[in-house]
C-alpha cells in the first residue's frame, strides 16, 4: 500500500479510501438489500486493514446513522485508533425540523457530537460538508468548523460536491479570518463523469488540495458489462439520476473498459479505478461488498495505464450537465430518503 499526504496537511492516508456507505443495520431502513449488516461489513473492513487501507469515509446520513456505528464497533476490532484515519459528513437533515440539518453553526455543533457518539470515537479525523448551504453564511459555516477544530472533535476539515467558486471562497474566508481552512475535495468524478476537469480538479491542483472521489466507478457501472444489472443498480434511485445522460458515449466508454480488461487480464474495475491514478487522484473511495473487491481495487494502484489506454477511455466521452451538486437543504428530505 502507499500512503500520501492528504493534500497540504501532514495527515497520511492510504491511496485507496473504504467508503463505507454500503454498511450499516438494513432494519433501519433507507438504502435497501444492497446494504450490509455489521456481521457481513466485517469481513470487509478487515480485508481493507489487512491491505494496508488506514482510510475510512462515512457520513451521518448513511443508513439513517447506522454505517457510522457499525464502523465505530468494527474499526477497534482490527486497530488501534491512532492507525485509522476516520472520515465522516453532515448537511443533511436528520428530522423534519429547523435546525436539524444544513451548515449552521447549531446544526454542525449537533451533527459533529452525534456523529461522536455514534462512532464512539472522541474525534474524527477528517469533518467534510457534505454540500454547499446556499442558506448559511459561509462565514458562520467555517468558524464553526475551526471551532469544532479547536475543540479537539476533529483533526482536519474537507468538503465535498460543490462549485468551483464556492470551495474557493470557503478557503478564502477561512484564510482571511485565520480559521482553519478544508485540506480535501470530495468530489463526483469517474470515466462516465469528468465535469470536474473544467474548474474543481485545477483548482485543487494549484491551492494543493486532496482530492478523493466519490463514486470511481460510477455506481458500478464501469466494473460490469453495459446491460448486466445488480440489486443496487436497480434499486439506487440516485445512482440512475447520476447516469442517464449521453448513454450511448457512456456504452462506448464501459466497452473500452471492458476491452483493455480484457488485454491485460485484469477486471473491469481495476481498469477503471487505474484511470484515477493516471490523473493525479489522491485516494478514490471505493466499495466492497462481495469478495474480490479490494483486491481489484488494490490491483489498480500498480497497473499503470499506458497514454494510448488512457486516451482509449477518454475519447468517447461526451460532456454532461452537472449532477450531484444540492446547494440547499430540501424542505421534505430527511435522512430517511436522502441517498449520495
Amino acid at each position: 500500500m502507499e500512503y500520501v499526504n492528504l493534500g497540504p496537511s501532514g495527515l497520511k492516508v492510504s491511496r485507496l479510501c473504504l467508503g463505507c456507505m454500503s454498511y450499516g443495520d438494513t432494519s433501519r431502513g433507507w438504502h435497501g438489500d444492497w446494504v450490509l449488516d455489521q456481521d457481513r461489513s466485517r469481513p470487509f473492513i478487515c480485508e481493507a486493514l489487512e491491505a494496508g487501507i488506514n482510510f475510512f469515509d462515512t457520513a451521518n446520513m448513511y443508513s439513517l446513522g447506522t454505517s457510522e456505528e457499525v464502523i465505530g464497533k468494527l474499526l477497534p476490532e482490527f486497530a488501534k485508533r491512532d492507525e485509522i484515519v476516520l472520515a465522516t459528513k453532515a448537511f443533511m437533515p436528520w428530522r423534519q425540523a429547523p435546525n436539524t440539518g444544513g451548515l449552521s453553526r447549531k446544526s454542525l455543533m449537533q451533527a459533529i457530537d452525534d456523529s461522536l457518539t455514534r462512532l464512539d470515537m472522541d474525534y474524527v479525523d477528517l469533518f467534510q460538508i457534505h454540500r454547499w448551504d446556499a442558506e448559511t453564511p459561509i462565514e458562520e459555516t467555517m468558524e464553526a468548523l475551526h471551532d469544532i477544530v479547536k475543540a479537539g472533535k476533529a483533526r482536519y476539515i474537507g468538503a465535498s460536491s460543490m462549485w468551483a467558486w464556492q470551495f474557493a471562497k470557503a478557503q478564502e474566508v477561512a484564510k482571511a479570518h485565520g480559521w482553519t481552512r478544508f485540506i480535501s475535495m470530495q468530489n463526483h468524478v469517474n470515466l462516465l463523469y469528468r465535469e470536474e476537469e473544467r474548474e474543481m480538479l485545477p483548482l485543487c491542483e494549484d491551492q494543493g488540495a486532496g482530492v478523493i472521489p466519490w463514486s470511481p466507478l460510477a455506481r458500478g457501472k464501469l466494473a460490469r458489462a453495459w446491460d448486466e444489472s445488480t440489486v443496487r443498480s436497480e434499486t439506487d434511485g440516485f445512482g440512475k439520476l447520476l447516469y442517464r445522460q449521453q448513454e450511448e458515449a457512456d456504452r462506448a466508454i464501459v466497452e473500452a473498459v471492458g476491452a483493455i480488461a480484457g488485454e491485460r487480464g485484469v477486471s473491469r474495475a481495476t481498469v477503471a479505478l487505474a484511470w484515477h491514478f493516471a490523473k493525479g487522484v489522491t485516494a478514490p473511495i471505493i466499495g466492497a461488498t462481495k469478495d474480490g473487491h479490494i483486491a481489484a481495487a488494490v490491483a489498480a494502484m500498480t497497473l499503470g495505464l499506458t497514454e494510448q489506454e488512457v486516451a482509449r477511455l477518454e475519447d468517447p466521452y461526451v460532456p454532461k450537465s452537472p449532477v450531484g451538486i444540492e446547494t440547499t437543504v430540501p424542505q421534505n428530505w430527511t435522512l430517511s430518503v436522502a441517498d449520495d
